[in-house]
């Protein structure tokens, strides 16, 4: 079975690494309501869709 031949050094482990992170969803503003919401979706706080409301909300 194959085994390094030498320790992997801290540096190239946390490059190795580097791209593992987790990223926050990207948000937009709702054009009617201006509350936050995720792009290409209805907003759920106002239920609107490119200026035409397509869900009903309370």
């Amino acid at each position: 079975m194959p085994v390094p031949k030498r320790k992997t050094s801290r540096t190239a482990r946390d490059t190795r690494r580097a791209h593992d992170r987790l990223t926050a969803p990207a948000q937009s503003l709702c054009p009617q309501c201006h509350q936050p919401k995720l792009p290409h979706t209805v907003c759920p706080s106002c239920g609107t869709y490119k200026g035409k409301e397509v869900v009903q909300t309370d």
